[in-house]
């Protein structure tokens, strides 16, 4: 198994000074399953990318960068699936909410057969405030009831494996998320992973939830009401293109 791991990056200067990048690096650097580590800078307007170049792609080999426009964290990750070499790809946040030390869980359940492996937090979402809580529950009822996405317990963990083949498949098949969307300011895109998912069931590939460690994480790219509004609006997309049979499988 070779993975490549996508790190999405948008104005994470605090993050990077707490170390998040070495411990990805010290991490994957003689880590055989990890052939190479995607940085997808999303525009960034901070000392991002200066960081990167400058101390983390001498220091780790494994990293490249790639620079996009803004476009939010759902291109970012299209992206580097799109670039990425290995036969495995895998995705976590830049706060490493779940600590990179819980892929092996992740790994063991690829060596199993699945194409789709999903971390899967503690329901109670320990530290985090109540809009997160809130957000949670309400995302809990829209996939259960209105997309359909029953039996899985958590579609928005950033902590992800799948088939190279398999995301690839899926993600020529988005209609939410084809075409790159106009953001201003931070977009985490909340309804990329219901999309992703909700295709990923149709087309029957196998999905497997792996309970991971999940610390809450302040951050300033989620923001109560503009993360549900994006999110409602593309939770309706996805079930007008399912009602008119737009979705291709």
């Amino acid at each position: 198994m070779n993975i490549s791991l996508i790190l999405p990056c948008y104005n994470e200067t605090a993050n990077i000074q707490k170390g998040a990048l070495d411990k990805v690096g010290n991490f994957t650097k003689n880590n055989s399953y990890f052939g190479e580590v995607i940085i997808v800078d999303d525009g960034s307007t901070d000392d991002s990318k200066k960081t990167i170049k400058e101390k983390y792609l001498p220091l780790f080999p494994k990293f490249q960068l790639i620079e996009n426009k803004h476009s939010g964290k759902a291109f970012a990750i299209i992206g580097g699936i799109q670039k990425a070499t290995g036969d495995y790809i895998m995705f976590c946040d830049m706060d490493l909410a779940t600590p990179i030390e819980e892929a092996g869980q992740l790994i063991k359940a690829a060596n199993g057969g699945s194409e789709i492996i999903i971390g899967s937090r503690n329901s109670r979402r320990e530290g985090a405030p109540f809009t997160r809580k809130l957000m949670a529950l309400g995302m809990i009822f829209i996939r259960e009831y209105f997309i359909t996405l029953r039996g899985i317990k958590d579609t928005q963990c950033g902590f992800k494996l799948f088939q190279t083949a398999a995301a690839r498949n899926i993600i020529q098949k988005l209609l939410v998320f084809k075409k790159h969307h106009a953001v201003s300011g931070s977009s985490v895109s909340a309804g990329f992973d219901l999309e992703f998912l909700f295709l990923a069931k149709k087309l029957g590939y196998k999905i497997t939830e792996i309970p991971v460690t999940w610390k809450h994480v302040e951050t300033k790219n989620v923001t109560f009401i503009k993360s549900s509004m994006d999110s409602l609006k593309d939770i309706l997309l996805i079930k007008y293109y399912d009602a008119t049979h737009r979705y291709k499988t």
